[in-house]
């Protein structure tokens, strides 16, 4: 069986009752949380989103090997018992997953810019967005999508040091992918992106937001920017 990684992007909102408790019993709820998220699944990741958007506080990236088919069942069980106890608090906002698959547009088995979930280490930024193909894109030939892809490509190769991971959606949420970008360097990924809009492909594109950018932080990190104090 192909091996998949099912990973998923949940964005969570302190909401007024967790501003309302003292400070210390802010630090052990988001302690509690951070332990809890961190133990749904087999690699979990904090990002720090607010300032950078108001309607969010927090990302939590957990990831799992999804190869077994009952892996996707176990842990939205366990990732729903982990988040449910502290809804009072902490509010689920948005959530975006998939699972990945070897492009088809790469004759690489693994692309030296594929972002790996199970790394020890991480870059100090990372950027979230879903996205949808128009129906015209799946109805050009594969030939036709290759060469526009090819172009695409072509230009995220120029920008070496920024890594990407792509998950599928398809019947699973709205949009058809997700796609995440990890970065030292959020001008040069801004750059990127610049670059990547006066591409043919970019035609094809049906909605390609919100896009949502994270800083990365350990999980005492975070409590400390989030506990007010």
């Amino acid at each position: 069986m192909e091996k998949r990684i099912l990973t998923n992007y949940a964005l969570f909102s302190l909401n007024e009752n967790f501003w309302k408790l003292p400070v210390d019993e802010r630090k052990a709820r988001l302690r509690g949380f951070f332990k809890d998220t961190e133990e749904a699944s087999e690699k979990t990741w904090f990002y720090q989103v607010y300032p950078s958007q108001t309607k969010y506080d927090i990302l939590v990236w957990s990831n799992i090997d999804a190869t077994e088919l009952d892996a996707p069942n176990k842990y939205m069980e366990n990732f729903a018992k982990a988040t449910n106890k502290y809804r009072e608090h902490i509010t689920p906002v948005l959530n975006f997953w998939g699972m990945t698959k070897p492009s088809q547009y790469s004759k690489a088995k693994r692309s030296e810019q594929e972002l790996d979930p199970f790394e020890e280490t991480r870059l100090p930024y990372f950027i979230i967005y879903p996205f949808s193909k128009t129906p015209d894109w799946y109805l050009k030939s594969r030939e036709e999508r290759q060469t526009m892809m090819n172009d695409h490509i072509r230009i995220g190769k120029t920008f070496r040091e920024i890594t990407q991971l792509l998950l599928y959606s398809f019947g699973l949420q709205d949009q058809e992918f997700v796609v995440a970008y990890e970065t030292k360097d959020l001008a040069n990924w801004s750059d990127l992106v610049y670059e990547l809009r006066m591409t043919q492909a970019r035609i094809f594109t049906l909605n390609d937001t919100p896009i949502i950018t994270g800083m990365f932080r350990q999980a005492d990190e975070m409590v400390k920017i989030f506990s007010g104090k």
